[in-house]
């Protein structure tokens, strides 16, 4: 089977499945409209059974982001090095521990994984003594302001760092600035670990949208050369890419190599982190920090429904199955979601995606000015929303006489997928306006009283969902960092105030930049560049107006 997204022009079932997110997220915002005009009692129908479903779904976020929040702190509480180290020699560790009293859900699993492992055939499990892992670490033209510390938190991980590979992986098309950052980094950090690589990836390569992916892929294939150089067997390493401000959780390379081992059909698996966009989570403006903690949520929510979990940002796959499969796609500039149903389709179904319960830490958009922020944070989602692109993918394997998938469980996949990015699009605008809707748009509908009662019963149903909000808000604050020394106790009062803004964004980053991206692929105007999240830090930025009031001030001297 192609597991390629296709170049130039698509057939006309490819197109189809482009266009339907569009067709369903702009229909459901005029099938309202047309309702509210022609009869508005099934208008308030409509509505009011698309605000229950939402509303049954705030209460299910909630609860999951609270379960998800106690899993999180359970799993990073625990010792993953020593528990690895019980892997090299499960029999004995079993009889060690085994009589051991303890009523902890992730200690009980590690008796049972070291009791299984103990009944295993020598050499079904590899000891973790023969694994490696490799960071693949791409970069554009960050400052090593914003590299260096996530490289530093790399090196304060518990992992055994003479068994960590790291990749350095630039674009050529960063410039120079970036090419001596790498050499710097490498020269700085390199004896630090197993070793320290950096590949640059050439601009302009054929059959490549500007993207992560290419970069990524041309890095894995660099390092496909040098393990076989090193006589490193693909299926002992581990690869995980992980952007250059992000910073694991220090248990995050034990955590992950034992979940490699404990797994019998690994090959077929990836495993992904809990991503939590709170590395400067207190310098940045209130609309950003509602997107951030709510990217950061919907991560947390994901952990804990892993029959929907898909690859996102940083996540891990076996060498072996990179290498098979290609790596990841270059035609495309959502390359982790699309990893996922590119790996599902040529593992023929076989495939899935497990939850690691430790975060790796994240930046939230910050650029060098209020309004650029603003703008940045619309482009990121826009390009976060343009994974509506795999529902074409998708549905062209999946309706597909050739198809090696069975064909149920991937139609409910499917839906699930389409199902989410028409919901993305509309349900804010939906839940916000159509209360109102039958009432402005039908005059008769003044003597209905089902429509004349319909914006005080969509209050009264927002009122009752305010509840999961206050969980969330709870939960937010359980998530945040210590406070900078720089920001007094009343920042915290602007950090629940700052949930007042929740609608707006929602309706102008959320559902605006779903919209934007479902239209482009409606139009066939595809979306073939990665535009790069500029990423700085507050001191950064604080040079920088220093440096332009030291311009000032030198033009106004010589006014003077």
């Amino acid at each position: 089977m192609d597991i390629e997204i296709p170049l130039g022009k698509r057939t006309k079932k490819y197109r189809f499945f482009e266009i339907l997110p569009g067709l369903l997220s702009y229909g459901a915002i005029i099938l309202l409209i047309i309702l509210s005009i022609v009869n508005p009692i099934l208008a308030s129908i409509y509505l009011l059974t698309i605000i229950l479903v939402a509303f049954v779904k705030t209460i299910a976020i909630s609860y999951r982001v609270v379960s998800g929040h106690r899993n999180m702190e359970r799993a990073s509480r625990v010792d993953w090095s020593r528990r690895l180290m019980d892997l090299e020699s499960p029999k004995e560790s079993y009889s060690r521990l085994r009589d051991i009293p303890s009523g902890a859900l992730l200690y009980k699993q590690h008796l049972e994984n070291l009791r299984f492992m103990s009944a295993a055939e020598e050499g079904h499990f590899p000891k973790p003594g023969n694994i490696y892992n490799a960071l693949i670490m791409p970069a554009y033209n960050e400052s090593i302001e914003v590299i260096e510390p996530a490289l530093k938190s790399v090196l304060e991980t518990t992992y055994d760092k003479t068994r960590l590979i790291v990749v350095f992986a630039y674009e050529e098309r960063g410039g120079a600035e970036i090419d001596k950052t790498a050499h710097i980094l490498k020269e700085k950090y390199g004896k630090n670990f197993h070793s320290f690589h950096i590949v640059k990836h050439p601009k302009d390569l054929p059959n490549e949208v500007v993207g992560k992916g290419g970069n990524i892929t041309y890095a894995g294939k660099w390092l496909q050369q040098y393990l076989q150089h090193e006589g490193i067997a693909f299926s002992d390493v581990i690869v995980t890419t992980m952007d250059c401000d992000n910073k694991p959780h220090k248990h995050y390379f034990d955590y992950l190599t034992y979940e490699y081992i404990t797994h019998e059909d690994r090959k077929h698996l990836s495993f992904q982190p809990i991503c939590l966009f709170t590395n400067n989570i207190w310098d940045v403006p209130a609309p950003m920090r509602v997107v951030a903690t709510g990217n950061s949520f919907w991560n947390i929510i994901s952990s804990m429904r892993p029959y929907s979990l898909r690859n996102f940002a940083s996540h891990a796959q076996p060498m072996s199955a990179l290498v098979e499969m290609n790596f990841w796609s270059t035609r495309t500039i959502v390359e982790d979601g699309h990893q996922y149903w590119r790996s599902y389709f040529y593992f023929n179904g076989n495939y899935e995606v497990v939850p690691m319960f430790v975060p790796i830490y994240q930046d939230a958009v910050l650029s060098s000015g209020y309004v650029k922020t603003l703008r940045a944070q619309f482009i990121q989602l826009r390009r976060w929303s343009y994974g509506a692109s795999d529902v074409a993918y998708v549905g062209n394997n999946v309706f597909n006489k050739d198809r090696k998938v069975r064909f149920l469980p991937s139609l409910a996949r499917f839906i699930r997928l389409l199902d989410g990015h028409v919901t993305q699009a509309c349900i804010a605008l939906i839940v916000a306006f159509g209360g109102w809707a039958p009432l402005v748009l039908n005059g008769e509908a003044a003597r209905s009283v089902a429509a004349h009662q319909l914006p005080d019963t969509v209050s009264l149903i927002q009122q009752v969902a305010m509840v999961g909000i206050l969980v969330l808000i709870f939960v937010s604050f359980k998530l945040l960092p210590p406070r900078p020394e720089r920001y007094k106790k009343r920042r915290n009062i602007l950090m629940v105030m700052q949930w007042a803004l929740m609608p707006v964004i929602a309706i102008v980053y959320s559902s605006m930049a779903s919209y934007n991206a479902q239209t482009h692929l409606l139009f066939g105007k595809y979306l073939d560049k990665f535009d790069v999240t500029e990423k700085t830090t507050v001191e950064m930025n604080d040079q920088g107006r220093s440096r332009g009031n030291k311009k000032r001030g030198d033009r106004v001297s010589s006014a003077d």
